[in-house]
């Protein structure tokens, strides 16, 4: 009995083997989109994770030095880092505006003149 489920099991991997190798179909421009954007976001949401974190560490370490500061225990001079930066908003948008402007479909914004058009001066 189990040489048989042996033997079946074997034979469903070799039939099952062509459909692993099977490609998926390009993704649309759609989902590339969404794709990037939650890309986008997640890499923003590590930013705040690590901003948050950095907060937490500094407040931690306040109150460590506070506490032993109270105690009266000599602690050693913070070692400098660099200050903690806030990523600020998830801005969708802001991922738009790094198109340019005749990408994005609109016309472009008419130049600062600085001679006629004519090439002549009066």
């Amino acid at each position: 009995m189990t040489m048989k489920l042996l033997a079946t099991s074997v034979l469903t991997g070799l039939l099952m083997l062509p459909l692993a190798h099977a490609k998926l179909p390009a993704a649309s421009p759609e989902a590339q989109a969404k794709a990037s954007e939650a890309a986008a976001k997640t890499a923003w949401s590590d930013k705040v994770a690590a901003f948050q974190l950095c907060r937490s560490m500094d407040r931690v370490a306040d109150s460590y030095r506070k506490t032993a500061k109270a105690a009266g225990t000599e602690t050693k001079p913070a070692a400098p880092t660099p200050p903690c930066t806030d990523p600020g908003p998830f801005g969708a948008a802001a991922s738009a505006a790094g198109k340019p402007v005749e990408a994005s479909g609109a016309h472009s914004p008419a130049g600062t003149a600085a001679k006629p058009p004519s090439g002549k001066s009066k």
